[in-house]
């Protein structure tokens, strides 16, 4: 058997489990197909991810549901106007020995995990939040100059209030840049609303059950960069992406006149990572330009900041990015 015949028979028998995983996500977190799909595809890309909705669309539900099914040990940190740095990363005490000296003891924080929750981040002080800064970039922490590592696979899921209520705070970009993406979490319509009130408001609730555990998602994600990537979708990637930094000559006009910045190459790696996975997530052994469409606006929305005449104007991100899609591969996904 060949290599590829090897790869195609891995790659069958993991888009088999993750159909399992998905349905058991699914029965707790109704009717949001495109949200689940886009978390999982961030955590088999081994990255990051921000949930952004308003209070009360299940978001902390579905991170808690996912620790579950993804088999990953889990810790959740509500952020709070006087949350510390220690109190996420943690801190030394000193400790009396028995035999009368003294000498300091590190205790964990909730981010030696596996899967960290972060609630409401965007509650905290922006002190505290980069105290996630080099445990998302770098799967360690330095605490009182020692490097701590992380566990094994390590991922923060965060969820995160629109700006405008009161007693938020704008996320630093770098942090911001550290998410391979941003999620979306809107109202449901009517008849999703309608599931949801039928399987959530009875005697019996569907319960999640683990589809994966930790060392089975470590495997994946190692799988998921082996997989082949054609050349027209690594060149609609460069495309996308590229002519969303306004100083590219690449830019379009409408690029250049609503945007101050774009994103940088990280962006590029991680909409090759998620188009890989959401293939493998639908059945496929290779990525298409309907992936990368797909997931073009998560991965870019945070990473593109709108001129003042932009906003003033109304124009939004996603807008902008659907614009893009349709000027610079909409004409290869028709052909």
């Amino acid at each position: 058997m060949t290599s590829d015949e090897i790869l195609v028979q891995e790659v069958q028998a993991l888009a088999a489990r993750l159909s399992e995983a998905r349905l058991s996500v699914e029965q707790r977190f109704v009717g949001q197909h495109d949200v689940v799909e886009q978390v999982l595809a961030a955590i088999l890309a081994g990255g990051h991810a921000l949930l952004v909705g308003q209070p009360g669309l299940g978001k902390t539900m579905l991170v808690d549901t996912l620790a579950t099914v993804m088999g990953l040990d889990s810790q959740r940190i509500q952020f709070t106007p006087d949350l510390m740095p220690a109190d996420i990363l943690g801190s030394e005490v000193l400790d009396a020995l028995p035999d009368g000296s003294r000498a300091f003891r590190f205790i964990e924080g909730p981010v030696f995990t596996q899967l960290l929750m972060a609630d409401e981040i965007n509650r905290a002080s922006p002190r505290t939040q980069s105290a996630l800064l080099q445990a998302m970039q770098e799967r360690e922490v330095t605490v009182s100059g020692q490097h701590r590592p992380l566990g094994r696979p390590f991922h923060v899921l965060a969820t995160q209030n629109p700006i405008e209520q009161e007693g938020t705070y704008p996320l630093p970009e770098a942090q911001l840049d550290r998410f391979l993406l941003q999620i979306d979490v809107d109202y449901p319509d009517r008849d999703t609303e309608r599931d949801i009130l039928l399987a959530t408001t009875g005697l019996l609730e569907g319960a999640p059950h683990a589809a994966f555990a930790a060392d089975d998602l470590i495997a994946a994600q190692r799988l998921i960069r082996q997989m082949p990537v054609g050349e027209t979708v690594v060149e609609a990637i460069l495309d996308l992406v590229r002519a969303c930094r306004p100083s590219a000559p690449e830019a379009p006009a409408f690029i250049r006149d609503a945007l101050i910045w774009g994103p940088g190459p990280r962006a590029a790696q991680a909409l090759m990572l998620v188009t890989r996975a959401r293939a493998v997530l639908n059945g496929r052994y290779a990525p298409t330009l309907d992936d990368v469409a797909a997931m073009a606006a998560p991965v870019l929305r945070h990473r593109m900041a709108l001129s003042f005449a932009a906003r003033a104007q109304g124009q939004g991100i996603d807008a902008l990015v659907n614009r893009l899609l349709d000027d610079r591969i909409g004409g290869r996904r028709a052909a």
